[in-house]
């Protein structure tokens, strides 16, 4: 699809991947509309990049439907959606507060669904939701269980719902970068991080990988690493 000149939303703008979409949008010629779970950190955003804001909290499942209506009609219709929102979590099977993962599982599977429920019944035919769920939910790792769970949950959802789509539209997106230099793992929602974790993969290089993706009308976007340099023949 054509990205310059279309009407966006970015949910999860507040986290440094949501915020680093939005960016790269917003120089891209993208109306952008902006939906975040830090009130602060997203009103000033929203005045930054001159985009209409809406605040959701992943636990309220009605209100991330709520918050794509609002600023559908704020854009005057819609041509996509990226959903960026999610929390990291480490621990073995046995060993988590079970009271913990309905967190989880709303966080990084309940809440994006119920975004992209949303967008679908506002998008165009001709444009693009798409969703990060990560390499985690292809291949489920040790000591990430439940995350992977959450996450495999809505890499599935996605597939199914691109085959639905895949005549009427509009394009259904899994993005599944890698580990990421965002901090996330320094965040998560419980246990920690393991000591070595792979080298983190450039935020920009992923960004800018998703929008060749949705330009392209690509329907999974694994991570391939970016040449910075030509490989001798």
């Amino acid at each position: 699809m054509e990205i310059h000149g279309s009407r966006f939303i970015v949910a999860g703008a507040t986290g440094v991947l949501g915020e680093a979409i939005a960016r790269s949008l917003a120089r891209e010629g993208v109306e952008l509309a902006l939906a975040g779970r830090d009130r602060k950190r997203l009103e000033e955003l929203g005045e930054e990049l001159e985009a209409p804001t809406a605040a959701f909290d992943a636990r309220d499942i009605a209100g991330c439907g709520t918050a794509v209506e609002v600023l559908s009609t704020a854009l005057g219709g819609l041509d996509g959606i990226v959903v960026a929102c999610g929390v990291a979590a480490f621990g073995a099977a046995g060993e988590v507060d079970p009271a913990l993962l309905d967190d989880l599982f709303a966080a990084n599977a309940l809440a994006p669904i119920a975004l992209v429920e949303a967008a679908l019944g506002q998008i165009e035919a001709t444009g693009c939701v798409a969703a990060v769920t990560g390499m985690v939910a292809e291949f489920p790792m040790a000591r990430l269980a439940h995350y992977s769970a959450a996450k495999a949950a809505l890499s599935a959802y996605l597939a199914a719902v691109g085959r639905e789509r895949r005549r009427s539209g509009p394009v259904v997106l899994d993005v599944r970068p890698p580990h990421m230099d965002t901090g996330f793992a320094e965040r998560p929602l419980f246990g920690t991080a393991p000591e070595r974790l792979p080298e983190p993969a450039p935020v920009e290089d992923v960004v800018a990988q998703l929008l060749d993706a949705i330009r392209e009308g690509r329907r999974e976007l694994a991570w391939k690493p970016m040449q910075t340099e030509p490989v001798a023949s």
